[in-house]
């Protein structure tokens, strides 16, 4: 139950963020940001203020889901939390190959969003 309630709560978390960001940071003039396909043709026009929430997104998402995870779990909380962590590094390897972004981002946001922010909720959550 602790896994999937923290996918829930990571989830709403990055979704939240992410339906925030044309709001708080507009996407380039002309960029549709409301489908695949609108973000592949405008990728190339993002500058790297535009990868700020969608990596917010990605690590607050993830921190938030572990958390949950982790203060549900009655033993184990450092599995339960990177469980939730691993759920979303995978959902974010799926996402560099379904929107090509800059190498830069790429390594920033599978390196730091998803396993540091699992284990920072593990330790947060004891």
């Amino acid at each position: 139950m602790a896994v999937f309630v923290g996918l829930i709560v990571g989830s709403a978390v990055n979704g939240a963020l992410i339906h925030m960001s044309p709001m708080l940071i507009a996407p380039p003039a002309g960029v549709d940001v409301t489908s695949a396909e609108g973000l592949q043709a405008g990728m190339h026009l993002f500058q790297p203020k535009h990868f700020l929430m969608p990596f917010l997104a990605h690590a607050l998402g993830t921190f938030a889901g572990a958390f949950v995870a982790a203060k549900m779990a009655a033993t184990r909380k450092l599995t339960f939390a990177m469980v939730i962590a691993f759920f979303f590094l995978f959902g974010g390897m799926a996402s560099v190959f379904m929107l090509p972004s800059p190498l830069w981002y790429t390594l920033v946001d599978l390196l730091f969003a998803y396993i540091p922010m699992g284990y920072l909720a593990a330790r947060l959550a004891k």
